[in-house]
């Protein structure tokens, strides 16, 4: 037991329960000091997005709420995280620092150095695993590198022990005699000024809350069927956790036990179809961290070389890629999940693979402009998983075999949105067509279009989907010498 206090770091582990840095300090025996720093100079060229500051706030606000229960408190502080962590060192009289370990390129450069640095001063510096079920630097294929290929990389992660949930006794915390000065949350001014924001209150509960609430929905309402429904965006069939494990609200150890604790009275684990597509797909957030900590050139530049000659589109005044942003593409479906991103910060995970496909394929777009502009909107943004999910919807990434599939917007309408409810929510304009015509409406009679009224209140189709699959593939030949030949997905 160690009396003196102990700063605990909380960065991108916004919980109680299963926080293994959390744990080590209490287990220390002394008082306990939470902190967060608000370092934007830290995080290196990606500095949080406009939706994801909206969620840290509101975040913030549920921890300290959580840890004010426990009878203690989280202290904010803005600047230089080295500098914050030595003047409370001085300030407090603390003698260790704690904090869980983050795998972005930049935040692993600074850590390393703020490491060192308090080691130097004499202050003992410890970092623990809370975010991963398998820390990059721990896998290894058989010939010792990284994996590339999501399959055998979580063949051979399931092969290996999988530590438990860190559970956090109950009862008060230990508090230092004084607290040290902190900042109003607010101050720190992560809400936009201007209210765009609206429709986020009625999506998200952000905290560790909001995480088990929305956790036990899923599991309870949708994971059964999830293999099945995950691909329907008119139907609230995915978890939806994904700004949750983002920010550390819940950890992947508490999702596994909880499928884990499933397989009870039936001895199987996963216990059904659903659950297993679901922890695959937790694998997949692990294949990204994997990705980005072993290539970590990854959020700007492909992985696969010869992908940097490839021939983008021009696009000399922004008009293409405006109408993507906007929602005003023609295509219903795109058009559809860009405006259900502006409004919650989210996006249906099989309309992002369209949407993006749309970008780089139909418009030959760089995919770091879609990198960029969800990195902006969504709530969810998180580099490892942005990284991997845009690489692989241009073809130039991990697994993205075959790198030049192309998704035909109207087809993927037509099979993933049968009925029309998802595209009629967010493109009201053309909700009146009748479903033949609904993905694609400018192909509707006049006097059909007519009695929708959608005249010119929806855009005709910014480019043909025949020719634009024509000219991507042509690109895809003039750069790999490919022969190849591929049907709309």
């Amino acid at each position: 037991m160690n009396a003196s206090p102990v700063i605990l770091w909380f960065r991108q582990d916004l919980r109680l329960q299963d926080n293994a840095a959390l744990h080590a300090a209490l287990a220390r025996g002394g008082p306990v000091i939470p902190v967060y720093i608000w370092d934007e100079a830290g995080e290196g060229d990606w500095t949080a997005g406009g939706a994801t500051k909206w969620w840290l706030h509101h975040s913030l606000v549920a921890l300290d709420a959580s840890l004010q229960t426990r009878g203690s408190r989280l202290i904010v502080a803005s600047g230089d995280s080295g500098e914050v962590l030595s003047d409370l060192i001085t300030e407090t009289g603390a003698e260790a620092v704690y904090w869980n370990r983050r795998y972005e390129p930049a935040v692993i450069a600074r850590d390393k150095i703020i490491k060192a640095d308090l080691i130097a001063a004499k202050i003992e510096a410890k970092s623990f695993n809370s975010a991963l079920l398998f820390e990059p630097h721990t896998i290894q294929n058989k010939q010792g590198k990284p994996f590339q290929v999501f399959t055998p990389y979580w063949r051979h992660c399931l092969t290996l022990p999988m530590a438990p949930a860190v559970v956090i006794r109950k009862g008060d915390f230990p508090a230092p005699a004084e607290w040290p000065a902190s900042l109003e949350i607010s101050k720190l001014k992560l809400l936009p000024t201007i209210k765009w924001d609206g429709g986020f209150y009625e999506a998200w509960t952000p905290g560790e809350t909001g995480a088990q609430a929305q956790l036990k929905r899923f599991i309870a309402k949708a994971m059964e069927a999830y293999s099945d429904q995950r691909n329907t965006p008119g139907i609230e069939g995915t978890s939806r956790l994904s700004p949750h494990f983002h920010f550390g609200e819940i950890g992947p150890r508490q999702v596994w036990a909880a499928v884990q604790a499933l397989s009870k009275d039936s001895g199987v684990f996963p216990p059904n179809k659903g659950s297993q597509t679901f922890l695959s797909e937790v694998g997949w957030r692990e294949f990204a961290h994997h990705l980005l900590f072993h290539f970590p050139q990854t959020p700007t530049e492909p992985l696969r070389e010869d992908f940097k000659k490839f021939p983008w589109a021009k696009d000399k005044d922004g008009a293409l890629l405006r109408a993507w942003q906007r929602g005003q593409t023609g295509y219903p479906i795109v058009d559809a999940g860009m405006r259900e991103l502006w409004h919650t910060g989210w996006m249906h995970n099989r309309v992002r693979m369209v949407v993006a496909s749309f970008l780089v394929k139909h418009l030959r777009l760089p995919w770091q402009h879609g990198a960029e502009w969800f990195w902006d909107t969504l709530v969810d943004a998180d580099l490892a998983q942005n990284t991997l999910g845009w690489q692989w919807s241009a073809g130039c990434g991990a697994d993205a075999a075959p790198y030049f599939r192309i998704f035909a917007p109207v087809t993927q309408g037509e099979r993933f949105d049968g009925s029309g409810e998802y595209v009629r929510q967010w493109v009201p304009e053309i909700a009146k067509l009748p479903d033949k015509f609904l993905h694609a409406p400018w192909t509707a009679p006049e006097n059909v279009r007519e009695y929708a009224k959608i005249g010119g209140n929806y855009p005709d189709p910014v480019v043909d989907h025949a020719q634009a699959r024509e000219a991507a593939l042509a690109a895809f030949k003039s750069l790999r010498g490919d022969s190849i030949v591929e049907r709309d997905a």
